[in-house]
């Protein structure tokens, strides 16, 4: 099996399987969008904000709260097309493997 270079490491020297499945998603939704011909008015910031959620993921350690933000971008951002709504909801399914939200 072929691992990225940028996927980190447990202590135990196991790739953290939470950062891999989120860089798997971000990935797959990032090519979705790349594809999807029409343009909408908050490609960019889906553009961008996906950028962040793999650049997090590829610390290794991200933070919680920033992964909640850019997915809260993201899914604003994408939300009235339904042709994306399956890649943003594995990327939302992907951040909730760091953990829930505080409850209030």
């Amino acid at each position: 099996m072929v691992r990225s270079v940028e996927q980190r490491r447990t202590p135990g020297g196991r790739v953290d399987p939470r950062v891999a499945e989120l860089r798997s998603a971000v990935s797959r939704l990032r090519r979705q969008l790349a594809a999807h011909p029409a343009e909408f008015p908050d490609r960019s910031i889906a553009e961008e904000e996906l950028a962040v959620l793999d650049s997090l993921a590829a610390g290794g350690s991200p933070e919680v709260p920033r992964l909640r933000r850019s997915l809260l971008l993201v899914a604003g951002a994408i939300g009235s097309v339904s042709a994306l709504g399956r890649g943003v909801r594995e990327v939302r399914d992907a951040v909730e493997l760091f953990g829930e939200p505080p409850r209030g």
